[in-house]
């Protein structure tokens, strides 16, 4: 069904009420009852409609707020994943998206996106130890990453949020896929909440592996299955009320591969049996940890070597 923007109602009815008033002008008695009554008839259904509207829009405004953190870092195909992302956020009600860049500075290409991007966000920025920082021929789970991000981003909440907020804390990778169905289900998170992630540690999906009666019983993984919580960044959020009751909980570089979930979620003093099992019973996957193919410019590289590059103005 077709869904009419609210503004279009309110003019329907104000010409509808329009309508009205000329037919009674024009007849002068307005003895047409049956006209008369389809007219009021129309009004009241639209009236109505408004009213549910402005119903549902105040109920959207007391929904309590999800905090999603996403570190990012420069590339060539940053700009793109971002946008992607904010795509399906846009659809999200009551979130903020807090963004923080791996770099000394904030950069314009994140800072004019996240002007643009319609989303109410926070930018900040924290740079990555060099001492824990991958090299380009480096695999991605050869050192902990996100660490300053995430922790930067863990600061300004506790900072800037009451600790009597009703909301939600979520990480966020930005080439990550997200069914909106996600976010409904991270509202209805008590204290904790898990689910499992397609496509993530060599697997169909990893984390929950066995629920029942909204529970988490067990894992599904295959590489270190004795860590406390073997699962992706992506899949639990937590009330944000933990942020303050645990206020040294977060992420370390000391972490051993594969831990930084699980020393995150124990400094919150989270247990297995305080997981709630979300998606369908931790049987559907509503997040995939996808990554986005590293662009190859080597014919960008070439040309700009023989004194052609390509217009600086535009950005990718």
């Amino acid at each position: 069904m077709k869904v009419i923007p609210i503004y279009s109602l309110r003019l329907l009815l104000t010409l509808n009420l329009v309508v009205l008033l000329v037919y009674c002008i024009l007849t002068l008695t307005c003895d047409n009852e049956k006209q008369i009554k389809k007219l009021k008839k129309e009004v009241s259904y639209l009236q109505d409609i408004i009213d549910g509207e402005n119903e549902k829009s105040v109920n959207e405004e007391l929904l309590p707020t999800i905090y999603a953190i996403t570190p990012t870092y420069a590339r060539w195909t940053q700009k793109a994943d971002l946008t992607r992302l904010s795509q399906t956020l846009l659809h999200v009600k009551n979130f903020h998206w807090i963004v923080v860049e791996d770099a000394d500075r904030k950069t314009l290409l994140v800072t004019k996106f996240l002007s643009n991007c319609g989303l109410k966000y926070t930018h900040l920025n924290a740079k990555t130890d060099q001492n824990f920082k991958l090299k380009d021929s480096d695999p991605n789970w050869l050192m902990p990453r996100g660490v300053a991000q995430r922790n930067t981003g863990l600061t300004w909440i506790r900072n800037n949020i009451s600790p009597q907020t009703e909301g939600y804390l979520y990480f966020m990778d930005d080439d990550n896929t997200y069914d909106l169905q996600l976010f409904k289900e991270i509202r209805t998170t008590q204290l904790a909440s898990a689910w499992p992630v397609g496509l993530s540690g060599g697997l169909k999906f990893e984390g929950p592996g066995f629920c029942k009666d909204g529970k988490v019983l067990s894992w599904y993984t295959a590489w270190k299955p004795e860590r406390p919580f073997p699962i992706d960044m992506a899949g639990f959020a937590v009330n944000i009320k933990l942020l303050f009751q645990y206020k040294e909980a977060g992420f370390s570089n000391a972490t051993p591969r594969g831990y930084l979930e699980s020393h995150f979620l124990t400094g919150l003093h989270l247990t297995i049996n305080d997981m709630e099992a979300k998606a369908n019973q931790c049987t559907d996957i509503l997040v995939w940890h996808t990554r986005t193919e590293k662009a190859k410019m080597k014919q960008e590289d070439k040309l700009i070597k023989l004194g052609k590059p390509s217009n600086p103005n535009i950005e990718v």
